[in-house]
């Protein structure tokens, strides 16, 4: 199922508010560093944690706040969760950066004035398992300000990895069941810089299905994900514990 900030939604934005969605993407060319770091991103291996592949064990209850660190082609962003805004989400979030989920996503769908929308993997087997392992939603307790965190929507109880980070001030969305769970707290400018050369022409269910490879052959100025990591607090390491020596037997008296 294609996932969006849902297409209805753009369509009804579009019909109130035309100047929702500009018809303008950012002019300036990526500088040279910044297609040397593309570059290294689309090189780069990267190892995928076998824990992506069974989403039903990956159910660690996040802190009630953490941060989390961007690190992107376009530069670092930090996004810091409460998790008393929509609980379910956070988890969610907080399972998928524990394991390494974002590591070389695309920022597939970038509207300004609107949103920038991440979240389908660079591996399309990835992308098989974890568009049937949708959570239930939260209800909308945060309003959805410029630089927030939410997760994107098919309909009810569909979230699954995509999210979007808003460009403007979208308070429309509250109403239509949109539950931020964290907000950019550092890098908002960051954000706004990313790649929107290619608006929304990239194919959701091209990339859920092909993963990097389509992206990189048909939109190589895509910014990407380099990593994202829980960085405050640090995750707990899960340690093996420490084995009491036995006591020497008696001797016999």
């Amino acid at each position: 199922m294609k996932r969006f900030v849902p297409w209805f939604v753009i369509l009804l934005i579009a019909v109130l508010s035309p100047v929702a969605l500009p018809a303008q993407a950012q002019s300036t060319s990526p500088s040279s560093s910044a297609n040397t770091s593309r570059t290294q991103a689309h090189s780069a291996p990267h190892k995928t944690d076998p824990a992506l592949f069974h989403p039903a064990a990956l159910t660690a209850k996040a802190p009630d706040q953490f941060e989390a660190t961007f690190k992107t082609t376009a530069g670092d962003f930090v996004v810091q969760v409460t998790r008393a805004w929509a609980p379910l989400g956070a988890d969610r979030f907080y399972n998928l950066l524990k394991h390494g989920y974002f590591t070389d996503a695309a920022f597939f769908r970038v509207v300004p004035g609107f949103v920038v929308q991440f979240g389908l993997s660079a591996n399309p087997e990835l992308n098989k398992v974890w568009s049937k392992a949708a959570i239930k939603d939260d209800p909308v307790t945060q309003s959805n300000h410029l630089g927030y965190l939410t997760f994107a929507t098919a309909g009810a109880n569909t979230r699954t990895t995509q999210l979007f980070i808003s460009l403007a001030d979208n308070t429309r969305l509250d109403s239509m069941g949109f539950a931020p769970f964290g907000q950019v707290t550092s890098g908002m400018d960051v954000v706004q810089k990313i790649y929107s050369g290619y608006g929304e022409s990239p194919d959701q269910a091209a990339i859920t299905a092909e993963g990097k490879p389509y992206l990189d052959k048909n939109f190589p100025k895509l910014d990407h994900i380099i990593s994202a990591t829980i960085t405050s607090p640090a995750p707990a390491m899960h340690t093996m514990p420490a084995h009491k020596t036995a006591a020497p037997a008696a001797k016999p008296e």
